[in-house]
């Protein structure tokens, strides 16, 4: 899909323009700052530079190795990050070599609603919950219905954030034809 942006009139008859486009009408000629020639820094000032961009190269050594550290290894060697878009870009390619449909966008949809993204989500008041199966996990699956989904490959575990996502897309494929089709509470 293409979005486009809108300029909008005001009833003064100015066009709303946002940030740029208000910085350019008021400085009567483009956004960009205006470049003047600038001193060339002290000898003490060039080496507390250099201190500083070995200080960020280490820093940012830290923060990759740090999200090297939160990746979740998946199926030949692809890494996947430790979190929601990880775990559904996960489980859709598992999906898609198992064959079982639903685009991202319909699976995430559907954990939000069901689980606001928690894996450990669970419901304690439903009617699954009374006869003393409480959905759990992203997808808010009951035992059985995982069991009987559960795609072999990924953890045999209810609450693990990939296989939930997996075994509840095999149900709904099976149900309702994908996961795509699932609105409300399935």
């Amino acid at each position: 899909m293409r979005t486009a942006l809108r300029n909008t009139k005001l009833t003064t008859g100015l066009t709303l323009l946002g940030a740029a486009g208000i910085a350019t009408t008021a400085l009567g000629g483009t956004a960009h700052a205006a470049t003047a020639p600038q001193a060339k820094p002290a000898a003490h000032a060039t080496k507390a530079a250099d201190k500083d961009d070995k200080a960020d190269k280490k820093t940012d050594k830290a923060d990759k190795k740090a999200d090297k550290a939160g990746e979740k290894k998946a199926e030949k060697g692809k890494s996947y990050p430790d979190n929601l878009d990880g775990w559904i870009r996960e489980a859709k390619a598992i999906m898609d070599k198992h064959d079982i449909p639903g685009s991202y966008d319909s699976i995430k949809r559907n954990i939000i609603r069901e689980s606001a993204g928690d894996p450990n989500a669970v419901n304690d008041w439903d009617v699954n919950a009374q006869k003393g199966t409480p959905s759990r996990g992203l997808l808010q699956v009951i035992q059985p219905t995982f069991d009987q989904y559960h795609v072999k490959g990924t953890p045999d575990k209810l609450t693990d954030p990939v296989a939930n996502i997996v075994a509840a897309c095999n149900y709904a494929a099976d149900r309702y034809g994908t996961m795509d089709n699932v609105d409300s509470a399935y």
